[in-house]
C-alpha cells in the first residue's frame, strides 16, 4: 500500500501515550458534542471575540447576547475540549491555537459548515448505510436515490454548504491544472460530470479557441447554462445530456477528443461503475487523446489532517451521496485505469488543497 512519509509516520504505528489515547476514545464517543459546542463557538462570534481580547463568562454572555448559563456551558466544554485557554487568577478566556484554526482556517469552515448543513443528521442513518449499500442518510434532505438528482431542490443552506464544500477543493487547483492540461494545447476537451461550468469557464477563459463539452445529468446541464450565461467564452461551451450510471450510455464520439477531464467526479462512484466509465472513455480515445483524472487521493497528501478530512468524507458518499462511492487510494484507482485497457503515464500531486491528477493515454 502506497503512503506518503507523513501518513506512513501516523498510521503505520502507535504513537499515542495510554492517557492520550483513553482521551482520544472519550473524545469520540462525545463527538456529536464537542462538534455542535464547536460549531456554536464560531457562530455566535464567540471564538472571534476571544481572538481579539481576554473576556470572562459575563462579558461574552453579554457581548454574544445569551444567557450566563449558556455562555458558561460552551465556555467549560470549549476549554475541555482545547479551543479555549484560561486564566485561573483573573477567570479571563482566550483563543487556542485549535480555536484559532477554526475561526481562520478556510478548510475548516467549509467543512464545519458541509458536515452541519448535509451531514450531520444523515449519519444517524450510517448503520444501515453501509450495511446495505444505499445512502440511507439522504432521506434527511429530501426523497432521491442519489444527492446529485437533487442537488438543484436541496435545501438553501444544504445547497450552499454542498457547493461551496466542492468548489472550495476543486477551485484551488484549477490555476495548476489549466497548465497541466493546455500544456498539450488540446483544441477539443471534453468535461465528464462539469457541473455548474466552473472549470470550463477557466477553459476557455486560458484558451481562446478549445471548444468543451460538458457531459452530465440533464438538471445539472440546465444550472451549468444558467451560471455560464453571458460569461467570456460561454459560446464555446456545449452540453450533452448523459447519465454515466447507465452503461448503455457512451460518451460523445462525433468528434476526436483531445483531453477529457474528469474532476472529483470518479469519487462519485463504486469501483464496478469507475471501471464501466474508464471502458466507455478508452472507446472515445485514440493514440493522440489524455485523459486527466484530477482527485483527491486519501494516501497522496503532504499533510496528515488532509488525509483525515479525505477519509472521513468517504462516509459521506457512503450515506447521503450514493451509498457506494469513496475517496479512493491512489492503489485502487490505477488498477482499475489498467484494467480498462488504459495506462498512467504520469502523476501530478500537491495541486492546490490536495489534489493530484492523473493523466491518462490509450
Amino acid at each position: 500500500m502506497y503512503l506518503s512519509e507523513p501518513l506512513e509516520k501516523k498510521y503505520t504505528k502507535e504513537n499515542l501515550p495510554a492517557r492520550d489515547a483513553q482521551r482520544l476514545a472519550e473524545f469520540i464517543a462525545f463527538g456529536p458534542v464537542v462538534f455542535q459546542v464547536s460549531r456554536l463557538m464560531v457562530k455566535w462570534g464567540i471564538l472571534d471575540m476571544l481572538r481579539d481580547e481576554e473576556l470572562t463568562a459575563e462579558e461574552i454572555a453579554r457581548k454574544a447576547t445569551i444567557s450566563l448559563y449558556a455562555a458558561k456551558c460552551l465556555l467549560e466544554a470549549s476549554l475541555s475540549i482545547g479551543t479555549v485557554l484560561v486564566d485561573k487568577e483573573t477567570g479571563r478566556f482566550t483563543i487556542s491555537k485549535a480555536g484559532w484554526f477554526l475561526v481562520n482556517d478556510a478548510a475548516t469552515r467549509v467543512n464545519m459548515d458541509f458536515n452541519h448543513d448535509v451531514n450531520y443528521l444523515g449519519m444517524f442513518d450510517l448503520e444501515s448505510a453501509l450495511r446495505e449499500g444505499r445512502p440511507a442518510g439522504l432521506k434527511r434532505l429530501g426523497n432521491w436515490s442519489t444527492v446529485y438528482e437533487g442537488l438543484s431542490e436541496l435545501p438553501k443552506a444544504a445547497q450552499e454548504s454542498w457547493f461551496a464544500f466542492d468548489h472550495f477543493y476543486s477551485d484551488s487547483s484549477f490555476e495548476e491544472a489549466l497548465q497541466i492540461v493546455f500544456a498539450d494545447k488540446p483544441k477539443t476537451l471534453m468535461d465528464v460530470g462539469g457541473n455548474t461550468g466552473r472549470w470550463a469557464l477557466q477553459c476557455v477563459a486560458y484558451d481562446a479557441e478549445v471548444e468543451v463539452t460538458i457531459v452530465d445529468l440533464p438538471q445539472q446541464l440546465e444550472m451549468m447554462r444558467h451560471q455560464t450565461a453571458g460569461k467570456a467564452g460561454a459560446e464555446r461551451i456545449s452540453g450533452a445530456a448523459i447519465n454515466m450510471l447507465d452503461d448503455q450510455n457512451d460518451l460523445p464520439n462525433d468528434r476526436h477528443w483531445d483531453a477529457i477531464w474528469m474532476s472529483q467526479f470518479l469519487d462519485c462512484f463504486s469501483e464496478e461503475q469507475i471501471l464501466s466509465i474508464l471502458e466507455r472513455t478508452a472507446k472515445v480515445m485514440d493514440a493522440d487523446s489524455r485523459l486527466y483524472i484530477m482527485e483527491t487521493l486519501w494516501d497522496r497528501q503532504r499533510f496528515e489532517p488532509a488525509s483525515l478530512c479525505l477519509t472521513l468524507t468517504s462516509l459521506y458518499f457512503a450515506d447521503i451521496a450514493n451509498g457506494n462511492s469513496k475517496m479512493y487510494h491512489s492503489d485502487d484507482l490505477i488498477a482499475l485505469i489498467h484494467k480498462a485497457g488504459l495506462t498512467v503515464e504520469t502523476i501530478f500531486d500537491h495541486l492546490g488543497q490536495g489534489h493530484s491528477i492523473i493523466k491518462v493515454k490509450k
